[in-house]
């Protein structure tokens, strides 16, 4: 069955509907003077149900749609958008974008990708799986999701919630070199956050999963119960002194560190002069053992895709190799600011994953004998020009290789090149809710700032 066929009742517009507004936009911006233009077209719609304490809270339906379209005369650039695919609407957004190109200063750096880099071929990746889900069904899992939580324990007395959500989206994208693609894309989840008190001290934690196709979904009732065993796990928190230990970030958190990586070795940072990475193209970045790939064509991964946001033809490749930076994060923009090309990841990274080596979470705490394990950050204390970091953040104490108690109001400080190259070990125990994969990180020692 053709995606046009197996979509076209359930978005606003076909497939076929919205190639013909990208070709009209197209045409018009020719037809208006422009030497090159680009164009995105999208709709989609979601659903999203969230009961608080067994009542439901918030029932919300969302049904978007929008046009971008960006024209270059010469070296000039003009963008403009709308959320009305008539005729007369996609017509006026083309003569706004001409319009702020005759005004726009010349960039030699502005233009549409290299023809030679744009998709050729558009693997089918599996990212769109419908899901028919009733409201009144969406209620029942998300109070199952709550009350396996509260279930947990009686300290758990107050909740700030339990969602289930249901998203699906398509696009097409088109230039004046020829390319037009598109796809749909579904994501769906459940998350749950509930709150436990005791001896007038209260904590909060919580635990979502998210997928494309809801089968691949942890199931409410477990993401429930991780929420309340987390939150009663907290219970008792302490403050420690300041102290030099090994840090170890647990998974769900441990790929802001591979966010903080992506943001310093992305093309906007790096032609700014905004990065502690600048010119460590070749150089090691990471420990020796440090192996971080992009597998952009994992059927139904979160962050899959055949072709980026200006067409580019997406591939495999090892980002940091042996820990050597191998290659930067670039779209056609930064790529010619830096003298180099495209590597298909304009608006973004795609899945990038950090392989672990053989122990579990257990194992890293063994591992680190004595330290801090962070399971919440806060705050955004990251300096992406000198690389300094510093965030507060909540977890446990570890001595002799055992969790003893929690911990809070810790601030953990250094810097991010002695963090990446101080990875003493990266975890098996990989949680996939992103762009980012990876399991927990222990890192060697990291300044953890307490009472």
């Amino acid at each position: 069955m053709s995606e046009i066929v197996a979509t076209s009742n359930r978005f606003s517009h076909t497939a076929a509907e919205m190639q013909q507004i990208a070709q009209d936009a197209l045409a018009c911006a020719r037809n208006g003077g422009a030497t090159a233009c680009e164009t995105e077209v999208s709709n989609g719609f979601g659903q999203s149900v969230t009961v608080r304490r067994g009542e439901v809270e918030t029932i919300e339906y969302n049904r978007d749609k929008g046009a971008g379209v960006t024209v270059y005369i010469g070296k000039c650039r003009g963008h403009a958008s709308t959320s009305d695919f008539s005729p007369q609407a996609i017509r006026a957004a083309v003569e706004a974008a001409l319009s702020i190109a005759k005004y726009t200063a010349e960039d030699d750096c502005a233009g549409l990708a290299d023809a030679d880099l744009l998709a050729t071929e558009i693997p089918e990746l599996d990212l769109y799986h419908p899901w028919d889900l009733p409201v009144e069904q969406a209620i029942e899992l998300a109070r199952a999701c709550e009350a396996a939580a509260f279930a947990v324990d009686p300290r758990i007395t107050n909740s700030e919630g339990a969602t289930v959500s249901v998203q699906e989206s398509r696009f097409v994208y088109a230039n004046s070199l020829g390319f037009m693609a598109g796809y749909p894309t579904s994501r769906h989840g459940a998350s749950c956050a509930v709150i436990a008190a005791e001896n007038d001290a209260m904590q909060r934690d919580y635990w979502y999963t998210t997928a494309r196709n809801r089968s691949e979904l942890e199931a409410v009732d477990h993401v429930g119960r991780v929420a309340g065993e987390r939150t009663v796990q907290r219970l008792g928190a302490r403050k420690i002194a300041t102290c030099e230990v090994p840090v170890l970030f647990e998974a769900p958190i441990a790929s802001s560190l591979l966010s903080h990586f992506v943001s310093a070795a992305s093309g906007g940072s790096l032609y700014r002069k905004a990065s502690f990475l600048l010119d460590s193209l070749g150089k090691p970045v990471f420990a020796p053992g440090v192996r971080i790939l992009e597998r952009p064509h994992l059927r139904r991964g979160l962050a899959s895709s055949p072709f980026d946001n200006e067409g580019v033809a997406t591939r495999d490749r090892d980002v940091v190799a042996g820990g050597v930076l191998a290659g930067y994060f670039l779209g056609s923009y930064s790529a010619r600011k830096l003298g180099l090309r495209s590597t298909g990841n304009a608006g973004g990274n795609h899945n990038l994953l950090l392989p672990g080596g053989d122990l579990d979470f257990r194992g890293l705490v063994r591992r680190m004998d004595r330290g801090v394990v962070v399971t919440e950050l806060l705050g955004h204390g990251i300096n992406l020009v000198t690389g300094d970091y510093s965030r507060g953040a909540a977890g446990f104490w570890v001595e002799n290789g055992e969790i003893r108690y929690p911990v809070e109001e810790i601030t953990i400080a250094g810097n991010l090149k002695d963090i990446f190259r101080g990875i003493a070990e990266t975890g098996n125990d990989v949680v996939v809710r992103g762009s980012k994969q990876c399991g927990s990180i222990l890192v060697e020692r990291m300044t953890v700032a307490g009472a």
